[in-house]
């Protein structure tokens, strides 16, 4: 029996035709390819771990054990983070190679610049204003929903603006698609650095003290808490858009330049 099982699969190894791309440009792609898919994977791994089982689990204790379970996140926050920034790091160079690819296609070369002027510039500005927005906290802002809403409504239309601004002759399907996802990783990105990390920070060591030596958490405490929450939140929900956009690159080419 082990003997036809073998014959078998070296007739199909032999069948196998390999033959790997020349030049430095596609071993580039590649790697940051999956370089951007691994680190991804950590990052909405932990994040959607955090959104999905760790906060709920958290809710469910008492005071006293979730002072002391709570500081044990750190590493996962940790994790989070910079998996977070390794996944950017590689899509965006990535992103700057589509860029340059679609520009020498379109008969200008140095068009690839502004195009990620104006991309970045975009969602920077967008996220601006989702941090105001989670921030303030006060009248229809301080129910979650609401706020979650209105974050998705901004990204809706910020990814509408993007995709009218760098939509031009030449632009592929791969470009427009992973200027919404990337996009929204940027934001995701600047969520976790530029929001829930400087909550996270000083609540562990507030919660540690609590659990430690029973010193009692500051006002502020309970604010940062919410907004640190909500953001992640926020993050889940976009996490899917992106998803979409950054799979449709390659596999649903339903954009192009005008």
């Amino acid at each position: 029996m082990l003997r036809p099982a073998v014959s078998a699969f070296s007739l199909v190894l032999l069948r196998v035709n390999v033959s790997f791309p020349t030049g430095p440009g596609s071993a580039e792609q590649i790697i940051l390819r999956w370089i951007h898919i691994v680190a991804g994977i950590i990052w909405l791994g932990f994040l959607y771990f955090l959104v999905l089982a760790g906060r709920p689990m958290l809710n469910s204790l008492d005071p006293a054990t979730r002072a002391k379970v709570f500081p044990e996140l750190r590493r996962g926050a940790w994790w989070l983070r910079w998996g977070a920034l390794v996944t950017w790091l590689a899509g965006f160079r990535y992103f700057m190679i589509l860029s340059q690819t679609d520009a020498a296609g379109a008969g200008r070369p140095n068009a690839w610049a502004g195009w990620m002027g104006i991309w970045f510039g975009c969602w920077v500005a967008a996220f601006a204003i989702e941090m105001a927005l989670i921030r303030s906290g006060k009248g229809l802002l301080g129910n979650p929903f609401i706020a979650v809403v209105l974050v998705l409504f901004l990204m809706a239309a910020t990814s509408w603006l993007v995709l009218s601004l760098l939509a031009q002759p030449g632009v592929s399907n791969r470009t427009l698609s992973i200027s919404v996802g990337g996009g929204l990783g940027t934001v995701l990105l600047f969520n976790v650095w530029g929001i829930v990390w400087r909550c996270q920070k000083r609540l562990f060591v507030w919660t540690r003290a609590l659990a430690e030596d029973g010193t009692p958490m500051p006002p502020e405490a309970a604010e940062l808490g919410r907004i640190a929450t909500l953001t992640m939140q926020i993050s889940f929900w976009l996490s899917l858009p992106l998803l979409f956009f950054m799979a449709a690159a390659a596999h649903y080419p339903f954009l192009s330049g005008g």
